[in-house]
């Protein structure tokens, strides 16, 4: 299928590893001008390396977790067709030992990154009737995860950015959404799993079993998802073959959500 891609422009924040980067691959393969974005010099080059491979690819060393990372990241990128919003971190805390500056800390890296850097791009994709942005949100937006219960909030907050953004699109263009993963393969997601299944030191496919076993019962798949089948969807959401896909928060959790929201 042609999703009609070619010739696009599109930052992906959070693309050196894991749903970031299968993003940037996927759509520097159809034919857009990806711009990365990471801390890391030693990462980002091995990731565009790994997309130039396949597309077109600028890496930039710049975190918009931070104003003068987002301000350096804007300055390098002033204009994007595409925008994705992927940055984010997690961790497992009980309740009572999260600190403010864990609250803080988590909201500042997983909301107000995507707003800075969307406060900056929606205006002019107004302007000229064409854009896309997508944050990447999880599933745990709408079933909040006892064990990282500021994760879950830090998630509910970028659908209601998303969805607060596209109520000012109507009539044009462009189109802002979220997207609702669930437990992607990652090295990150693995050593989390570690951390909170009973059996630390069992093989790896039998911590995945426990883990969705006991912690995400209600998934209909029963397995990690792939970095690759998040991207496809996106790749779909972000072209114009995806116009109709407006204000959504697109559930690709492999049913871990049982209804609609």
């Amino acid at each position: 299928m042609d999703l009609q891609l070619s010739g696009k422009t599109a930052l992906v924040t959070g693309s050196t590893a894991g749903i970031g980067l299968a993003i940037a691959e996927r759509l520097a393969a159809e034919g857009v001008a990806v711009t990365i974005c990471g801390r890391s010099q030693t990462k980002l080059d091995e990731a565009a390396a790994r997309i130039g491979k396949v597309g077109r690819v600028t890496p930039v060393l710049a975190d918009p977790a931070t104003a003068e990372g987002a301000a350096t990241l804007i300055a390098a990128v002033p204009q994007t067709d595409i925008l994705v919003n992927n940055l984010g971190i997690y961790e497992a805390k009980p309740f009572t030992e999260i600190s403010d500056a864990d609250w803080h800390h988590l909201f500042e890296v997983n909301v107000v990154s995507g707003a800075r850097l969307a406060r900056h791009y929606f205006p002019q994709m107004l302007a000229q009737g064409w854009g896309r942005i997508l944050f990447v949100a999880s599933e745990s937006a709408l079933v909040i995860p006892g064990e990282m219960i500021h994760y879950g909030m830090t998630k509910t907050a970028q659908l209601a950015i998303a969805r607060g953004l596209a109520e000012q699109t109507r009539g044009t263009g462009v189109t802002v959404n979220s997207i609702l993963p669930g437990p992607t393969r990652s090295e990150g997601i693995v050593e989390f799993i570690r951390s909170v299944v009973d059996n630390k030191d069992a093989p790896e496919a039998e911590r995945e079993t426990e883990f969705f076993t006991t912690m995400r019962p209600l998934s209909l798949i029963r397995r990690l998802i792939e970095a690759d089948e998040i991207a496809a969807q996106v790749a779909l959401l972000a072209s114009p073959l995806g116009a109709i896909t407006n204000g959504a928060a697109v559930r690709m959790e492999g049913g871990i959500v049982p209804t609609i929201a």
